[in-house]
């Protein structure tokens, strides 16, 4: 599916950037996905590999560790087609890819450089984020797994749960308390755990969507972990989880546009095909108009994504700018496509709640969209908090007419009640 309206906007390196991508897209075997849906594969160690062999995982991350040094646009553009085969394939793509490397590289040691980041992007090695409990994910602070001094080593316990692809990684991200006395921005630790002993895939669940990807309850216990193996060191767990808040929910805004995308595609074509009353239910505004407001749904989401991603290239905004517009695109990005999944359903009607259609796996898949890597509502929450702190510390003292002052009651100061 082409895209005119971004088309134009493209270079030609990332229309070739594109257009290597959804090669790789059309090569995922059939099989593969429907295996992965019917969870008769718990890891698709095939696929990763094949990313590697084509050098397209973690595309942003420096050419001397096997990236390609490329933009969080280059990013968005390869997520997209990446998400169009399978949003299961799009997760695995970007967990150890895009996330886990991405904090090696900033906040770790050369030797978790070579061991983990190097073979990684081969698709020689695998890796996963630990972040969610068992008693929750977005309270951060509130985490229980522990980590406590031993020699040289740190000795870790506790569970981690809904880790995409605990089944199949071999390194871990983990993030543990190691001051529990601290104030809680400096009581955390993320630790790189090797798959050793004490490592465990306790659980893989069963899914309504996203199958295959092996997401399981990771335990640890009394697992040891040499101190080089701390990113940022010993309680500098949070700036690497604030940072890796950017690919983890941009990421998601990204590979999101492509999953839904194919919806789309579908219903454009069957409401062409499928008549009624002797004419193709397109014709009908109740149908048609479905899916003129899916593609508008998507234009804006894949606007919303391309904007946030070249703030963050610029460099020049403020991080707590950053982090209201990424939250932005992830809330507004997968509630466009949830309602973009069933506007394309109801469209094509009762045969595309079967699976003569993959519509009914994208709306299974979408759906977790709206709750993993932090939920729509603590993205409404920092969305909220980050845009009144702009605005009264800044946005408010820009020299701009004063708008309220043109109603013709302007000067009521006595109606003006606050309290």
């Amino acid at each position: 599916m082409e895209d005119p309206l971004f088309d134009y906007i493209m270079t030609d390196a990332q229309k070739k950037l594109r257009d290597e991508a959804r090669a790789f897209t059309k090569w995922v075997p059939r099989q593969l996905i429907l295996d992965m849906d019917a969870e008769k594969i718990q890891f698709p160690r095939e696929y990763l590999q094949e990313a590697g062999r084509r050098n397209l995982l973690g595309i942003r991350l420096p050419k001397e560790l096997g990236g390609r040094g490329l933009s969080w646009v280059d990013d968005a553009i390869v997520a997209e087609e990446i998400g169009v085969a399978s949003y299961s394939l799009a997760c695995l793509w970007g967990v150890g890819a895009d996330i886990v490397c991405e904090a090696i590289s900033l906040f770790g040691n050369d030797e978790l450089k070579q061991a983990v980041v190097v073979p990684l992007l081969r698709g020689e090695t695998f890796a996963a984020e630990g972040l969610t409990e068992p008693r929750g994910g977005s309270d951060f602070f509130g985490a229980t797994t522990y980590a406590k001094k031993d020699g040289d080593d740190w000795v870790i316990n506790g569970q981690k749960r809904f880790i995409v692809g605990a089944e199949g990684a071999d390194w871990f991200l983990v993030y543990a308390v190691t001051d529990p006395d601290a104030p809680p921005h400096k009581r955390m630790t993320a630790f790189m755990v090797p798959r050793t002993t004490g490592v465990e895939s306790k659980y893989i669940y069963g899914l309504m969507g996203v199958r295959g990807g092996g997401a399981g309850r990771l335990v640890l216990k009394d697992v040891r972990v040499p101190e080089r193996y701390a990113l940022n060191g010993i309680n500098g767990g949070f700036d690497v989880f604030v940072r890796m808040m950017i690919p983890e929910r941009l990421g998601t805004a990204a590979m999101t546009l492509g999953s839904v995308r194919p919806a789309i595609e579908i219903a454009t074509r069957y409401t062409s095909k499928r008549k009624a009353f002797g004419l193709p239910i397109q014709m009908f505004e109740a149908v048609g108009f479905k899916v003129a407001d899916s593609v508008m749904l998507l234009d804006a989401a894949r606007s919303m994504v391309y904007s946030t991603c070249l703030a963050v290239d610029s460099g020049k905004a403020h991080p707590n700018r950053v982090r209201r517009l990424v939250s932005e695109a992830k809330k507004f990005v997968t509630e466009a496509a949830w309602e973009i999944a069933n506007k394309c359903m109801q469209t094509v009607g009762g045969i595309g709640y079967t699976n003569v259609y993959p519509l009914e796996r994208i709306v299974r898949d979408i759906r977790l969209s709206m709750i993993w890597v932090g939920s729509n509502e603590i993205m409404q929450l920092i969305v909220q908090n980050e845009w009144y702190k702009e605005y009264f510390k800044t946005l408010s003292k820009e020299d701009v007419r004063d708008v309220e002052a043109d109603a013709v009651g302007a000067d009521a100061e006595g109606e003006k009640i606050y309290e």
